[in-house]
């Protein structure tokens, strides 16, 4: 099965995994995908778990990566038990960093409105009511979205097409072998180097994906026995576990007998140990890692020093994936296995216990990451909360679960307080406190802390109403002289909704107060916290000198810790001071170092910031072009995260905008605007840090009038100039071919055109006109 990866490619979006593995046949199938994909706008793979579903849906995005500009999205619903979290799962997946006080579905919905893309729910079935309603919502919504669903039921949303994913067939021609058999020789092969299917094993070979339905899963998991057993042994074992079987409930599809007679079989080839192992690692969501294994799953049984071994010999035996990341290796049970591992442990009268030591590892392990993140290893620890995500959803879903467990879920909640907002969970983190809170279980200095996260969460989402409440009776139930934290925290807190509210002299006192407070404490991180916010308000207040001062102790501090997330919004307000001075140049370079400082986290937030105080130094700097292209590209930013959350900017950029607009006329300004808001993100970065020979925009040759063409049109002029027919552009953009016709006909109407071949002589104009504007310098 594929492992997961997460880069992008630069100028490509896509949430897609990588292959790791061959994609055996599937021919028909995939076209049938595509054809149905072209007739509707949501389409549902059906079938028994472990047919290849997911690896379908992947193979058909993958092809169709082109035909969608605004990406193809895999969203991985396996290990989500929760239905609320169905939403903010999905604007995970799409990248999606929104910091308002807007519901989740609301951003999700305004986000896709206007886009061209393919989202993939894959794993629906335990979420079936909440797929069906999510997906009708967003069809609705926004006209150029497709959505292809796996799951082993349909969704049942009217509009909606199913197609039944058989098996592989086992029989080909006297030639060529059937797809079921290529696969067991490929993955046999990778098992036993050499290996082939010859006119001597052939028929056993067959015989053995028959007796396994030709399902994929099963072939792979019966492949790797070839280490050990020869084709005839197999298949032997095979006939001898199934017949133990038949007496199976009728009413259950035969597939699914087989299935689980396989995976049965696999069980009893395991050692004891293993099986216990496979048991309790079935209470982890999304994988784990050694560390973690060894911690949760060891003990009553299993000794600590022999999980390495038991770990290898689940993965030798295709129970437990090995997936590689940077610096790690982490592991994770296919969703069939890991379902039967839990009906296992459920059985075994332990889950309980299983589930409490899971819990435990994961509170320690966010106390871990809370203490060390301001330091050297931030970057590391942000690393392994985004892989640890789906566990620690598990560890506090747990928590919810028994009114005595509601202080543990509070402690690992209120320790994300950083990741929260790195990770641009703000959402998340403000549903999963507030479900937490409304228990009455839990003590005063747990509800205390939870309340100032979530205020401070609040705040950063403009929602003063409901943070001054929460702030209120987290002091009320806080003895400053038994949780000193918890109370500077809260002044904290109190003090950056007064900045943001531009409330200056009420932000000046509990700023300075919280400061002081942190600095009794020896506490690093709230230092520099109110440093930095407090050298703000000092700014704004024209008291520059002590604003200088602090900037410089708090951006000294952070570098002394090798810390990168809290300089880069030190150097980013200070910027702003220092621009406020008339220096522009270091103004530039410190809001251009504060964006690379943020890449790790792909803050988009904090990155939007630096581009609007960038596009106010361009203005001041007399290059307005620059400026206008630098508010364009702000625009589309702004809108991914939720827009501006620091109010007391806003005069700033209303102030450039006017200027710039003035000194460029309406006309002129629109244009550039338009090149910049048609940037990616990741262009638009580039763009703003000058880093090579940035365009601001394709086609948009300097002085030229932008295209009257839209996105979609453009595309397919550009595969009219590569000679397609109709027929062949409406195949390759996954549309009906009286579309792409009606397309063909806007473009030639727009242009003023009357042949397809004056459609390809303007693409090669605006192709040599962006490659002589490349090669003219441009001002730096």
């Amino acid at each position: 099965m594929a492992g997961v990866s997460n880069t992008v490619r630069p100028g490509q979006m896509h949430g897609l995994p990588a292959e790791v593995t061959s994609f055996v046949g599937r021919r028909h199938e995939v076209a049938e995908v595509k054809r149905l994909l072209s007739a509707s706008r949501l389409v549902t793979l059906t079938g028994v778990g472990g047919v290849g579903k997911t690896r379908l849906a992947g193979r058909v995005g993958a092809m169709l990566r082109r035909a969608f500009p605004d990406g193809v999205w895999l969203v991985e619903l396996a290990d989500l038990n929760n239905p609320d979290l169905l939403v903010p799962a999905v604007c995970e997946a799409l990248r999606i960093r929104d910091h308002s006080a807007r519901p989740a579905l609301e951003v999700l919905i305004d986000h896709l409105r206007d886009a061209q893309a393919l989202v993939i729910l894959d794993n629906c079935e335990h979420l079936v009511p909440g797929c069906a309603v999510l997906a009708d919502a967003l069809l609705r919504s926004a006209p150029g979205l497709r959505i292809l669903a796996t799951s082993r039921q349909p969704l049942g949303v009217g509009s909606e097409q199913t197609l039944s994913v058989p098996t592989l067939p086992v029989s080909g021609d006297s030639v060529v072998a059937g797809d079921a058999v290529r696969l067991f020789a490929e993955r046999a092969e990778a098992v036993v180097p050499g290996f082939a299917v010859t006119e001597d094993n052939r028929e056993i070979v067959e015989r053995i994906c028959r007796r396994l339905d030709g399902l994929p899963l099963g072939i792979e998991l019966a492949a790797v026995r070839l280490r050990a057993l020869s084709v005839q042994q197999l298949l032997a074992r095979l006939d001898d576990r199934f017949r133990l079987l038949t007496s199976g409930s009728r009413a259950v599809l035969p597939r699914h007998q087989t299935l689980r007679a396989l995976i049965d079989w696999s069980h009893g080839l395991c050692t004891e140990a293993e099986r216990l192992v496979w048991a309790r690692i079935s209470v982890f969501s999304g994988g784990l890692d050694l560390e973690a294994a060894e911690q949760v799953c060891a003990g009553d049984g299993i000794a600590r020093e022999d999980m390495l071994d038991l770990v290898g010999g689940l993965v030798d035996k295709s129970v437990l994936v090995r997936e590689e990341h940077p610096g790690t290796v982490r592991y994770r049970l296919l969703e069939t296995i890991r379902q039967y591992g839990r009906e296992r442990l459920t059985a075994s009268g332990t889950e309980d216990l299983v589930e409490e030591r899971h819990r435990d590892y994961y509170r320690d392990l966010v106390a871990r990451a809370d203490e060390a993140w301001f330091g050297p290893d931030q970057v590391t620890w942000f690393d392994r909360l985004r892989l640890e995500h789906g566990n620690i959803r598990t560890a506090i879903d747990y928590c919810l679960s028994a009114p005595e467990q509601i202080d543990a879920g509070l402690a690992i909640a209120s320790r994300l307080r950083f990741y929260w907002i790195a990770a641009g969970l703000v959402h998340e983190g403000r549903s999963r406190l507030e479900a937490l809170l409304s228990s009455d279980s839990a003590s005063p200095a747990a509800r205390a802390a939870g309340l100032c996260v979530h205020a401070r969460l609040a705040v950063l989402q403009s929602d003063f109403a409901a943070a001054g409440p929460m702030l209120d009776k987290s002091r009320a139930l806080t003895d400053p002289g038994e949780d000193p934290v918890t109370f500077a925290q809260c002044q904290y807190v109190a003090g950056l909704a007064a900045l943001i509210r531009h409330d200056l002299d009420e932000a000046v006192t509990l700023l300075e107060d919280a400061l002081e407070r942190h600095r009794e404490l020896g506490h690093p991180a709230g230092v520099a916290n109110s440093l930095m916010y407090l050298a703000t308000t000092y700014s704004l207040l024209g008291r520059s000198e002590e604003a200088v001062a602090l900037f410089d102790e708090c951006r000294r501090l952070c570098e002394a810790r090798n810390d990168r997330w809290f300089c880069s919004y030190t150097l980013s307000v200070f910027g702003i001071e220092v621009w406020r001075q008339g220096d522009l140049k270091r103004a530039t370079e410190l809001e251009q170092q504060a964006i690379r400082l943020k890449r790790p986290f792909d803050d988009r937030l904090g990155t939007a910031l630096c581009v609007d105080v960038l596009a106010w130094i361009a203005a001041a700097d007399g290059d307005p072009e620059r400026a206008a292209r630098l508010l364009g590209a702000l625009r589309d930013i702004w809108r991914l995260v939720g827009g501006p959350p620091f109010g007391y900017l806003t005069e700033y950029h209303e102030d450039c905008e006017t200027a710039v607009r003035d000194r460029l006329g309406t006309e002129r300004f629109d244009a550039l605007f338009r090149e910049g808001s048609g940037m990616s993100l990741d262009r638009a970065t580039a763009y703003a840090l000058q880093e090579g020979d940035v365009r601001a925009a394709p086609f948009a040759a300097k002085g030229a009038a932008p295209s009257p063409l839209t996105g979609r049109e453009m595309e397919v002029a550009k595969l009219v100039a590569k000679g397609l027919s109709n027929k062949e552009i409406a195949a390759a953009l996954v549309v009906a071919q009286r579309t792409a016709e009606g397309h063909v006909e806007r473009i030639l109407r727009k242009l003023g055109f009357t042949s397809r071949a004056q459609i390809a002589a303007w693409i090669a104009e605006l192709a040599d006109a962006e490659t002589d504007d490349v090669r003219r310098p441009g001002r730096r």
